[in-house]
C-alpha cells in the first residue's frame, strides 16, 4: 500500500463510522459544494450591489435561488424514483457549472433572475439544494441507528467546515483588486467562474457512482406510503423553521453586517469563517448529545438558546457584543442539522427515504424563499433589527411546536 493510499484510508476512518467507508465520495462532494456556497453567500450581495442592484433586488434574487431549489427538489420527490440517483446527481452538478457561468456572464437583472431561478446558487448557511435529498438517501442506506446519526454529523461537519473555509475565500476579490489591479466587478466575476469549476469537480466525483466504484449503493425506492402522515407533519413544521431562517440567510446576514456596522468583505469573511468553524465543531458533538437525550430533544433544546442569542444580537448596541452573541448562536444553532436529517430517515421506511427527504426539503425551500425579499425590503426602509428578531421568535415557536407534536412518535427506519 502506498503512503498516499494509507493517508486516504486513515482520513476515511476519521470521517465515517466503521462500515460506512463507501460514503467518502459523498462527503467529498459535499465539502466542495459547501466551500463554494461559503464564499458565494458572502459575495453575492456585494456583487449585486457592485452591478447597481438595490437591496430589494438582492432579496428578490435570493428568493429566486430558493424557489428554484424547491422546484427541482419537488421534481426529485415526485419523479426521482424513476431515474437512477447517480444520473440525477450528475445532472445537478452540470447545472452548478451553468449557474456559475451564468452569474459570471450576465449583468442585467432579468437574466440574473432567470439563472438564480433555475440554478443551484445557495444564499444560506445550510444546504437547500436539489443535491440534499439525493445524498441523504444514499447516506441513510450506508448506516443504521446511532451510526447513521454519526454519519450525518460527519456530513454536516464537512459541509460546515468547508463553508467556513469558503467564507475566508470571500477576501480574494479584495486581494485581486489591490494586487492584480482588476476592477471589483471583474474580481467578483472570477469567483463565479471558480464556482463553475467546483461544479466540474463535483461532476467527476458523481461520475464514479455510475461505474459502481464509489459511494454507497442506492437502495430500491418508492413514493411515500405508510409514513405519509408523519412526513406531512414534519414538512409543515420545517416550513415554519425555513421561513424564519430565510429572513437571515448568510447573504442577508452579510448585508446586515456590511450596512449596520460597516464591515468590509474581508472582515465579514473572517466572521463567517469563525462562525462556520463553531458550527462545524458543534455538529460533531450532536451525536453524543443525541445518544443521551434523543434526536428530537437535541434538535429542540440546542435550538432555543441559539435563537435567543440571535434576538439579542439584533438589539446589540456595539459590534463586539453583536459578534459575541452571533458566535454563541453559531455554536448551538446547527446542532439540529445532523439530528434532523437522521430523524427524518428514522421515522420512515427505508424505501421511502428519498421521497421523505425531498418532501420535507421542498416546503423548507418554498417557505424559505418567501422571506429574503421581505428582509431586503425591511433593510431598504431602515428596519435593520426586525428581520433578526422575527427570525428568532419564529424559530422558538417552531422548536416548541416540534417537541410538543412529535415527542411520542416512534422511530421505525432504524
Amino acid at each position: 500500500m502506498t503512503a498516499a493510499a494509507s493517508v486516504r484510508q486513515r482520513a476515511a476512518r476519521l470521517l465515517v463510522p466503521p462500515g460506512a467507508e463507501g460514503a467518502v465520495p459523498l462527503l467529498a462532494a459535499r465539502g466542495l459544494r459547501a466551500f463554494a456556497d461559503g464564499y458565494m453567500a458572502v459575495l453575492l450581495p456585494a456583487y449585486l450591489l457592485a452591478l447597481g442592484r438595490g437591496t430589494v433586488q438582492v432579496g428578490i434574487l435570493a428568493t429566486a435561488t430558493m424557489l428554484g431549489s424547491a422546484a427541482a427538489t419537488a421534481a426529485v420527490g415526485a419523479w426521482g424514483h424513476r431515474v437512477p440517483s447517480s444520473r440525477l446527481l450528475r445532472a445537478a452538478a452540470l447545472l452548478m457549472v451553468a449557474t456559475g457561468l451564468g452569474f459570471a456572464g450576465f449583468s442585467s437583472f432579468w437574466p440574473l433572475l432567470l439563472v438564480a431561478l433555475v440554478g443551484t446558487l445557495n444564499p444560506s448557511a445550510g444546504d437547500v439544494s436539489v443535491f440534499l435529498p439525493l445524498e441523504h438517501a444514499r447516506l441513510a442506506d450506508s448506516a443504521s441507528g446511532h451510526e447513521r446519526t454519526e454519519l450525518f454529523a460527519r456530513y454536516s461537519f464537512v459541509g460546515a467546515l468547508c463553508a467556513a473555509l469558503g467564507a475566508l475565500a470571500a477576501a480574494v476579490p479584495d486581494w485581486l483588486v489591490s494586487q492584480a489591479k482588476v476592477s471589483q466587478v471583474d474580481a467578483l466575476r472570477a469567483m463565479f467562474l471558480l464556482y463553475a469549476m467546483v461544479g466540474i469537480a463535483v461532476w467527476c466525483i458523481y461520475r464514479r457512482f455510475s461505474s459502481g466504484t464509489g459511494g454507497p449503493a442506492a437502495a430500491p425506492t418508492a413514493p411515500l406510503g405508510p409514513s405519509r402522515r408523519v412526513v406531512v407533519r414534519l414538512a409543515a413544521l420545517f416550513s415554519l423553521d425555513a421561513f424564519a431562517g430565510g429572513l437571515v440567510v448568510n447573504a442577508l446576514l452579510s448585508l446586515w453586517l456590511l450596512q449596520r456596522f460597516g464591515l468590509s468583505l474581508s472582515q465579514a469573511g473572517v466572521f463567517f469563517f469563525w462562525a462556520g468553524l463553531l458550527s462545524a465543531v458543534s455538529q460533531l458533538a450532536a451525536p453524543l448529545v443525541a445518544r443521551r437525550i434523543g434526536l428530537l430533544n437535541t434538535m429542540v433544546f440546542t435550538h432555543i438558546p441559539a435563537n435567543v442569542c440571535l434576538i439579542l444580537a439584533a438589539l446589540a448596541p456595539t459590534l463586539p457584543v453583536a459578534l459575541a452573541l452571533l458566535f454563541v448562536r453559531s455554536a448551538l444553532s446547527q446542532m439540529d442539522v445532523p439530528t434532523r436529517s437522521a430523524y427524518v430517515m428514522a421515522v420512515v421506511t427505508p424505501a421511502e427515504r428519498p421521497a421523505a427527504a425531498s418532501f420535507t426539503a421542498v416546503p423548507r425551500s418554498l417557505a424559505g424563499a418567501l422571506s429574503p425579499t421581505l428582509s431586503g425590503i425591511l433593510f431598504a426602509t431602515g428596519w435593520f433589527a426586525l428581520p433578526l428578531v422575527a427570525c428568532g421568535l419564529l424559530k422558538i415557536g417552531y422548536d416548541i411546536a416540534l417537541w410538543r407534536g412529535l415527542r411520542r412518535e416512534r422511530l421505525k427506519g432504524v
